[in-house]
């Protein structure tokens, strides 16, 4: 009993700072470990909101929650994956495991909500996990090499701490708005919002619609606000356009100068009256339970600067980052990071000294300055994560192929914004072909699973059948 205790008391402990997909995939990596029958620490997941998922948890709320929580999630209504599944798809868990048939390359929110708790729901890691409990702060002991965590559990507002050691953050990076000024925009009549408050475009028909930024989020936001009856969409840049071949009733303009009541006024000197205004100007990095020298400094890019191996603060490994940077890859690119993690917290990666390790940061910073097209972007990340997944036993899969897809992909999008949803793609790890969906992607006006799932081809031969019997 004496050496059972020693045991548990020497036992390490892991805690993890989010549920999300990034979350998930640090609590899959220690149970793949745990079925192999490798020891594996304690591990401890806090989420402050109610549910797992992260930004695929779509919630009605805005501003805060319901214990006054800043909300996490910036998910709308009618939100379509806008990259192929295939490109995000878990190697050790194929859209065939899930589905049991081809499902087309772009499904809504709902579907990639329910691929994600399918793979998790294999295991039990939801006991591992506290949900509404938020991190408040985070202190480290050089002496014992700890982390204290305060903690509030949001439920029963209780705050108390907990110790481990190490830490993993992944809370993402894509909660906290970045929301310039634009002088006079305070008398601006009609409605401005964040993209973080964007919850569906409904509300936005039979409106003129301005959104600033040219961003992903412009570029989906824009074209669901097209799709569901805005009158017209304008897209105002700051640096450069999106410059794909806009349909009629969307454009692009130069960055807004200021506001005169519902008027903008545009760089180029033209001005166009609005019914409403969304700022599609990112996020920030924002990490507000991390004292200053244990916090992750960076705006958004591929590849951040003081994370070894975009994973590891360089002065303090024991402090994890996943999924900190701009993404092509998704849930992959979390993945094959978890596993790294966790064959660091289990001792069989070990890391070299922290100036080879300044090093190994400074090469992928360079080559990162050097990027310059969105092809270049993606056999930067691509090689990445060939960089990362060779270090652990992650299951391999065609990152070349991938590479291919997202090419294909962006090309797709210039040829035309309204369609690309329609394209079908081959998946990497069973060789599945997609199938196209029932209905092409500007006339589907329904994101649910059981309208997505629906097979109309096989109902209709059902009802030739059934005729046939009664003649």
């Amino acid at each position: 009993m004496g050496s059972k205790n020693i045991y548990i008391m020497s036992k390490k402990r892991v805690g993890i700072i989010g549920a999300g997909p990034s979350g998930l995939a640090q609590l899959r990596a220690f149970e793949a470990a745990k079925k192999k029958g490798e020891e594996v620490p304690e591990v401890v997941c806090f989420e402050k909101q109610s549910n797992w998922g992260g930004m695929w948890n779509y919630s009605w709320r805005t501003g805060v929650g319901k214990y006054g929580e800043p909300i996490h999630g910036s998910m709308y209504k009618y939100l379509w994956s806008n990259g192929p599944k295939e490109c995000l798809e878990f190697s050790d868990y194929s859209f065939d495991d899930h589905f049991k048939r081809p499902i087309s390359s772009y499904p809504p929110r709902p579907v990639l909500f329910d691929y994600i708790q399918g793979r998790i729901k294999k295991d039990n890691v939801r006991d591992y996990i506290k949900f509404d409990t938020t991190a408040r702060w985070v202190s480290f002991d050089e002496t014992t090499k700890k982390f204290t965590l305060v903690l509030d559990d949001l439920k029963n507002d209780k705050t108390y701490s907990e110790e481990f050691d190490y830490l993993v953050v992944a809370s993402g990076h894509f909660s906290t708005p970045n929301m310039p000024y634009f002088k006079g925009i305070e008398n601006f009549p009609g409605n401005a919002i964040h993209a973080h408050d964007f919850r569906g475009a409904d509300q936005y028909k039979d409106q003129n619609l301005l959104l600033i930024g040219s961003s992903y989020s412009a570029e989906d936001i824009g074209v669901q606000c097209h799709k569901h009856g805005a009158k017209s969409v304008t897209l105002s840049y700051r640096t450069n356009p999106i410059g794909v071949k806009w349909p009629e009733g969307i454009k692009e303009k130069p960055l807004v100068t200021h506001f005169e009541e519902g008027v903008a006024h545009f760089k180029d000197g033209t001005t166009e009256e609005y019914d409403a205004v969304i700022m599609c100007t990112g996020y920030q990095h924002k990490f507000p339970f991390l004292p200053d020298q244990m916090r992750l400094k960076t705006k958004n890019n591929l590849y951040p600067d003081n994370l070894y191996k975009g994973v590891f603060f360089n002065e303090l490994p024991q402090l994890i980052y996943l999924g900190m940077q701009d993404q092509y890859y998704t849930f992959n690119m979390f993945d094959t990071q978890a596993w790294l993690a966790r064959d660091y917290m289990l001792g069989k990666f070990k890391l070299p000294s922290i100036e080879e390790r300044r090093k190994d940061i400074d090469y992928w910073l360079e080559r990162n300055e050097n990027l310059k097209t969105g092809y270049d972007d993606v056999d930067f990340q691509s090689d990445y994560i060939k960089d990362i997944i060779k270090l652990s036993d992650y299951p391999g899969f065609n990152i070349d192929e991938v590479a291919v897809m997202f090419k294909e992909w962006l090309n797709d999008k210039e040829e035309c914004i309204l369609t690309y949803r329609d394209k079908t793609f081959q998946s990497v790890v069973t060789g599945t072909m997609a199938e196209e969906h029932h209905t092409e992607w500007m006339d589907e006006m329904d994101d649910s699973k059981e309208r997505y799932l629906y097979q109309p081809e096989e109902e209709e031969e059902d009802d030739v059948k059934m005729n046939s019997k009664r003649y």
